[in-house]
């Protein structure tokens, strides 16, 4: 029998995040990420949702001393290089990250903490209670290197209603003053870009449009789940944020491309984009 090669540890990243049965979005589509990126992903579950392609039908939340334990229980063996969070479902669980993530040195100027504030499914179902919006801004923005909204984040985070570019420049003011270091306005919902779609990033001083194609597809969903995951993985990698968010632009563009049909709703799209050429020549 021979003996297995031993491989070089990959960097690793952990996902605090609910899951979505239907495997297109939530810490199925977060996992796929980190391996198309490189990285070895960890879970933390926050809540169960009962979910495929045409909606949500039911979320069971995670105790929080449980979505607690699994961030610790993870942090105190395993060296992560980056975390992101995905549905947080509501408060409790919100401050019981919180806590766990001061204890093992995630946020702030430890691990660097990816924030994507999932708030509705793509369908609109409600992932997070009202009450939770004022814990998203009091206590991870300003834990966090990068907070990620899309646009219908934006409005129910900072109550900015985005319809055109200048209006994206400002909610990145008043998102970036919540305390991210770095924050990242997503123009996927900007309707008047009929031909790209133009993300914004935003440190305090600099702003920087990292515009890419609009494809004419339904099938989107996890894009942001995908992005966050993406970007984290490249932090995890030893990126500057600049050079992460670039990176999970790039990925996220080709997964975008790459999507596919699936069920009666929309559709996810795909990591296999990186792994085609491997796949193609050995099926």
């Amino acid at each position: 029998m021979a003996e297995p090669t031993v491989g070089i540890t990959p960097p690793t990243v952990m996902t605090i995040a609910g899951t979505d049965s239907g495997g297109g979005a939530g810490v199925a589509a977060d996992l796929r990420a980190m391996a198309a990126c490189g990285a070895h992903g960890c879970v933390a579950v926050t809540a169960v949702t009962v979910q495929n392609t045409l909606g949500v039908t039911g979320v069971h939340t995670i105790p929080p001393e449980t979505v607690a334990a699994q961030i610790e229980a993870v942090a105190t063996d395993i060296a992560l290089g980056a975390v992101k969070t995905g549905m947080l479902a509501d408060t409790p669980i919100i401050e019981a990250i919180v806590g766990a993530c001061d204890r093992v040195g995630i946020g702030g100027e430890g691990i660097p903490l990816v924030i994507d504030p999932v708030a509705a499914s793509m369908h609109g179902d409600p992932l997070l209670a009202d009450t939770a919006l004022d814990a998203y801004r009091t206590l991870l923005f300003p834990r966090a290197v990068l907070a990620t909204p899309n646009l219908d984040e934006v409005r129910l985070l900072a109550g900015v209603d985005v319809h055109d570019r200048a209006a994206q420049y400002e909610a990145a003011k008043v998102m970036h003053a919540f305390g991210p270091r770095y924050v990242l306005i997503k123009g996927g919902h900007l309707r008047e870009d009929t031909d790209v779609c133009v993300d914004l990033l935003y440190d305090g001083h600099t702003f920087t449009e990292l515009p890419g194609p609009r494809f004419a597809t339904g099938n989107t969903h996890g894009g942001g789940d995908n992005m966050a995951s993406a970007i984290a993985s490249g932090l995890a990698r030893g990126m500057e944020v600049p050079e992460a968010v670039v990176f999970g632009k790039r990925y996220v563009t080709e997964a975008v491309r790459h999507s596919y049909p699936l069920g009666k709703g929309h559709g996810p799209i795909s990591p296999l984009w990186t792994v085609r050429n491997w796949w193609e020549q050995t099926v």
